[in-house]
C-alpha cells in the first residue's frame, strides 16, 4: 500500500484521509480558522475526536496521510449515510413533542457500566444531541437529537470510532447478537474455568514442595505446562479485557479495564520471560485465576440484569408475530400482526395472543393481561368491552375490531416507555460511575507509588507486590455497586406491575413526604354511570341525555364513558372545547351548550344542586336545561392504601375538581383530612407548588388531561393504568394495573433498592480502603488479591439480587364500595 507525503495544508482530497470528497459532502473538520472537507461520516468523527481531544497538533506536523481504508471500511461508511434516507429512518426515528426525534440502538460490545459512561459521554458532546443513555441490561443506547443540527449517520460513525458498532434496534436482530454474545461469554468462561484448574494443579505441588521444589526437571515441566495453558486463557478468555483497555486509553477514558488487564498481561508476561529465562517468580495460576473470576462475576452479573430485565424483553415480544383477520364475508387470512391496521377485524381463537388493541363485537372469554399489568388473576372481557394487545385468550373465541396496532398498540408504547427510563442515569447513579472513574487513575496513581517503594524495599518482590495492588483494589464492586440493584429494582417494580418511564423515578420514589391523589379516576375506578337525568323546565329527558352524549363524544375523561349508551345516531356537537376541570362546551344545531359544574354551565344563573351528589349542569345560551347524576365506584384498596401511605410516614391530600360535597363525602370516607374541591387545574398546580415550598417531595397521582399540568410539576408523577395517553406520557412511572396498593408496594421498592445501594456502596469502600494496605505491605499474594476482588464483586451482586425475591410488608385486602 502507498502513502502521499505531504504538508498539513495542501492535502488533497479529505483532510484527514487524502481520499476523493463526494460532491456536496457535507462533512468538515475547522482547524486554524480554516475550514477542510472530508469524505465521509467516519473520518468527521475520527477527525473530531483529535481536535477534540486536543490533537490538533497532529494535523499541523503529520507527514504522512493514514493509511486508506478498506474496501469493508468505505462499504461501512455507505451504510451509515443510507440510515439517513426519510424513508428507512421513519421505521426506526420517532418524534418527541419538542420538535427533535429519537431512537434505540442495539450495540455491540458492551460490557460494563464504564463502556455506558464512555458511550453516553462522547454522544452527549455531540452538537444536537439533547440526551442518550444505556441500557445495560439490554445493550441498548436510546439517543434524542435535533435532526436540523446533526445526521443520524453521523451517531452511528461516533460510535464506532469509539469502538462500538451500532445499528436500529431491531428485538429479532438483536436478541439474536445478545444470544450470540451469551453463548461467546459461556465459551470464554469454559476456557478460563479448566485453563484455572489445569494451571492450578501444577501450581499446587510447587506451592507445597517449598523453596527446593520438586526437582530442576519437574519444575521446568510443570511452568512449561502452566505456559501452555494460560496462553490460550489470556489470548481468548480475556480478550474483552484487552480491547476494553485499548478503547479506554485511545479515547483518554480511564475505565476499570485499564488495571484489570494490566494485572492479567504482566503476570503473563512476566511469568513467561521467567520460564523462557529459566529464572524468576511465576504466577501463571494468578493470571488464569484473575481471568476466571473476573469473566464468572461479569457473568453473574449479566444473568443477574437479564433475569431483572426479563420483564422488558417479554413486553417487547408481548405482541404476537400472527394474527388471523376477517374479510366482510368472514373467510379467515392468516397474516403478520404488523400489517393489521385500525378498523380491521381479527379472530383470537383460546390459547392465542391478542395481536393489537381493540374492542370485543362477538364472544366472551378471559384473559391472562399478567405480562401487562402484574395482576396474575385472568379477567373476564365480553362484547364491546376493550382489549389490550398482548393479552393471552384462555377459554372461548373472540371476534376483536382493531382499534391501534404495531406501535400504536399500547405493549408498543410501554416499551417506548421502557427505553425512555434510560434516557438519564439516577443521580447516584451518575456520581458512583464518576467515582469509580476517579478511583481508577487513583488505583494507578497508588499502584506506581508502591511499585516504587518496593524497588527500594526489596526489588525481587516489587513488581508482585504491585501486581496484587492492581488485582486487589480493581473498582469491579464499585463499579456494580449501583447499575445493579437499579436494574434489580426496576425488574420487580415491572412484575409488581408499575412501569418506571423516568431514571430518577426509583430514587424519588425512595424519599418521598406527601402523596397528592386526584379523585375521579384515581381514588374512584373511573367506572362512571349515569344514575338519573332530572330535566328542569319540563324538556324531554332522552334529547338532553342525548345533546349532553353529543358533547361528551370529544372528551377522553373517564364522565365521556357514562353517555356513551346515549349517544343518538344524527345528533352531533361542532366546536367542542374543553375547558379542563370545569366542563365542555359546544354547538348542537347552531344553539351554544355547556355540560359541566354550575359555576360553568350558567354563569348568570346558577341553579342549586338537587343534593350533595355528583351533578352535572346541562345549559342551553346560559339557561340551565338538565342535571345528571353520577355515580362512580370506590377503587377496592383505596382506604388501605391511603392507610399504608400514613403508616410509612407520608402525608395524603386529596385535590379534585369535583363539587365540594362529593370531595367532602370521599375524603371523610377515606379518612383524609386535608383536601381541595372545585380545583382547576392551575388551583392543582398551585397547591402543589406550596407544598414543595415547604420542603416536601411530592407525589402527584392522576389520570386525566386536567391532571398533566400538575403531574409536569410534581417531583413524581403517577399516572393510573387508564390514564389518557397525555398524561401518561408525562408520568414518571405508569401503573400497569388498578390497584392502589402497587404505588405503595413501589414506594418500598424504592427505599429497598436506595437501602441496599448504599449497603454496596459501603463494603466496596470498605473493602478496597482494607485490602488496599494489606497488598502495599505485601501480605496479600496475587492469587489472594483474585480471590479477593471476586468475592467483593459477587458479594455486591448477591446484596442485590435480594431485591429479586422482595416481598410486599402487608397484604391490602380488598373491597367494594361506592362513592356517593
Amino acid at each position: 500500500m502507498t502513502t502521499t507525503t505531504l504538508a498539513a495544508d495542501s492535502a488533497p482530497g479529505c483532510y484527514h484521509c487524502g481520499s476523493r470528497v463526494p460532491e456536496d459532502a457535507p462533512w468538515t473538520i475547522t482547524l486554524d480558522d480554516a475550514v477542510h472537507p472530508l469524505c465521509c461520516p467516519g473520518c468527521e468523527a475520527v477527525a473530531h475526536a483529535i481536535v477534540d481531544g486536543g490533537l490538533a497538533s497532529y494535523y499541523r506536523f503529520r507527514t504522512e496521510l493514514p493509511e486508506r481504508p478498506d474496501d469493508r471500511q468505505a462499504a461501512r461508511a455507505e451504510t451509515w449515510a443510507v440510515f439517513d434516507d426519510p424513508g428507512l429512518q421513519a421505521r426506526f426515528v420517532h418524534p418527541e413533542p419538542d420538535g427533535g426525534v429519537h431512537a434505540t440502538l442495539a450495540v455491540e460490545g458492551i460490557t460494563c457500566a464504564a463502556c455506558a459512561w464512555l458511550i453516553e459521554h462522547r454522544l452527549n458532546a455531540l452538537a444536537g444531541v439533547t440526551a442518550s443513555a444505556v441500557n445495560l441490561t439490554h445493550h441498548r443506547v436510546r439517543v434524542s437529537w435535533d435532526p436540523a443540527r446533526l445526521a443520524f449517520s453521523r451517531i452511528l460513525a461516533e460510535m464506532a470510532a469509539i469502538g462500538y458498532q451500532a445499528q436500529p434496534y431491531e428485538p429479532d436482530a438483536a436478541q439474536h447478537r445478545l444470544r450470540r454474545e451469551e453463548r461467546m461469554n459461556v465459551r470464554r468462561l469454559i476456557v478460563a474455568a479448566v485453563g484455572m484448574m489445569q494451571v492450578m494443579m501444577f501450581s499446587i505441588p510447587l506451592y507445597v514442595a517449598g523453596e527446593d521444589g520438586l526437582g530442576a526437571d519437574f519444575d521446568a515441566l510443570f511452568h512449561w505446562l502452566a505456559f501452555a495453558l494460560t496462553t490460550p486463557v489470556v489470548l481468548f478468555s480475556a480478550q474483552p479485557f484487552f480491547a476494553g483497555a485499548w478503547r479506554d486509553l485511545q479515547t483518554r477514558q480511564l475505565g476499570m479495564d485499564v488495571p484489570v488487564s494490566l494485572a492479567i498481561g504482566s503476570a503473563y508476561l512476566a511469568s513467561a520471560w521467567a520460564v523462557i529465562a529459566g529464572h524468576g517468580d511465576v504466577y501463571f495460576d494468578s493470571a488464569a485465576m484473575f481471568t476466571f473470576f473476573l469473566l464468572f462475576g461479569r457473568y453473574v452479573e449479566m444473568r443477574a440484569r437479564r433475569r431483572s430485565g426479563r420483564a422488558g424483553n417479554a413486553l417487547a415480544d408481548a405482541l404476537p408475530l400472527s394474527a388471523i383477520r376477517l374479510a366482510e364475508d368472514g373467510a379467515e387470512r392468516i397474516l403478520p400482526s404488523s400489517e393489521l391496521a385500525a378498523g380491521d377485524r381479527v379472530l383470537v381463537r383460546p390459547g392465542h395472543g391478542v395481536p393489537a388493541d381493540g374492542v370485543i363485537e362477538s364472544g366472551a372469554s378471559s384473559l391472562d393481561e399478567s405480562m401487562l399489568t402484574g395482576e396474575t388473576l385472568p379477567v373476564t372481557r365480553g362484547v364491546g368491552e376493550a382489549v389490550t394487545g398482548g393479552s393471552q385468550n384462555i377459554e372461548s373465541p373472540l371476534t376483536v375490531r382493531v382499534t391501534r396496532a404495531g406501535r400504536d398498540a399500547r405493549a408498543a408504547s410501554l416499551v417506548d416507555l421502557t427505553d425512555r427510563a434510560f434516557a438519564s442515569r439516577p443521580r447516584i447513579a451518575r456520581v458512583t460511575a464518576r467515582l469509580a472513574h476517579h478511583f481508577v487513575l487513583q488505583v494507578l496513581l497508588i499502584a506506581a507509588a508502591v511499585a516504587l517503594a518496593w524497588w527500594f524495599i526489596d526489588p525481587a518482590r516489587a513488581f508482585w507486590v504491585t501486581l496484587s495492588v492492581l488485582v486487589v483494589t480493581c473498582p469491579c464492586a464499585l463499579a456494580l455497586a449501583t447499575p445493579t440493584a437499579v436494574t434489580a429494582g426496576h425488574g420487580q417494580l415491572h412484575r409488581r406491575g408499575v412501569l418506571l418511564t423516568r431514571a430518577d423515578a426509583l430514587e424519588t420514589l425512595a424519599g418521598l413526604d406527601r402523596v397528592i391523589l386526584d379523585k375521579t379516576g384515581t381514588l374512584t375506578a373511573g367506572e362512571i354511570s349515569l344514575a338519573r337525568v332530572r330535566p328542569l323546565d319540563g324538556g324531554d329527558e332522552a334529547r338532553l341525555a342525548a345533546v349532553a352524549a353529543a358533547l361528551e363524544a370529544h372528551s377522553e375523561h373517564p364522565i365521556a364513558r357514562a353517555f356513551r349508551p346515549y349517544r343518538r345516531v344524527g345528533l352531533n356537537a361542532e366546536d367542542v372545547v374543553s375547558r379542563p376541570g370545569r366542563g365542555l362546551e359546544g354547538r348542537l344545531d347552531g344553539r351554544a351548550w355547556r355540560l359541566g359544574t354550575p359555576e360553568f354551565a350558567a354563569p348568570e344563573a346558577r341553579p342549586a344542586p338537587p343534593d350533595d351528589g355528583h351533578w352535572l349542569l346541562l345549559a342551553e345560551a346560559g339557561t340551565p336545561r338538565a342535571w345528571f347524576a353520577l355515580r362512580d365506584r370506590l377503587r377496592d384498596d383505596a382506604a388501605e392504601a391511603i392507610a399504608a401511605f400514613r403508616a410509612r410516614g407520608l402525608a395524603v391530600e386529596l385535590l379534585s375538581g369535583d363539587t365540594e360535597a362529593a370531595t367532602r363525602a370521599l375524603a371523610e370516607r377515606l379518612g383524609i383530612a386535608t383536601w381541595h374541591a372545585k380545583a382547576s387545574p392551575e388551583d392543582k398546580l398551585d397547591r402543589l407548588r406550596a407544598a414543595q415550598a415547604g420542603g416536601d417531595r411530592v407525589a402527584m397521582v392522576g389520570d386525566g388531561i386536567n391532571d398533566v399540568p400538575v403531574l409536569a410539576g410534581a417531583d413524581l408523577a403517577i399516572a393510573m393504568n387508564g390514564a389518557t395517553d397525555l398524561a401518561r406520557t408525562r408520568a414518571d412511572a405508569v401503573l400497569l394495573g388498578p390497584r392502589l396498593a402497587r404505588i405503595v408496594e413501589a414506594i418500598d421498592i424504592g427505599r429497598a433498592t436506595r437501602r441496599i445501594i448504599r449497603q454496596n456502596l459501603a463494603w466496596a469502600l470498605i473493602y478496597n480502603l482494607a485490602a488496599l494496605p494489606l497488598a502495599a505491605m505485601g501480605w496479600v499474594p496475587p492469587w489472594l488479591a483474585a480471590l479477593g476482588m471476586s468475592a467483593s464483586s459477587l458479594v455486591v451482586v448477591g446484596n442485590a439480587l435480594r431485591l429479586a425475591r422482595w416481598t410486599p410488608e402487608a397484604a391490602v385486602p380488598a373491597g367494594r364500595a361506592e362513592t356517593p
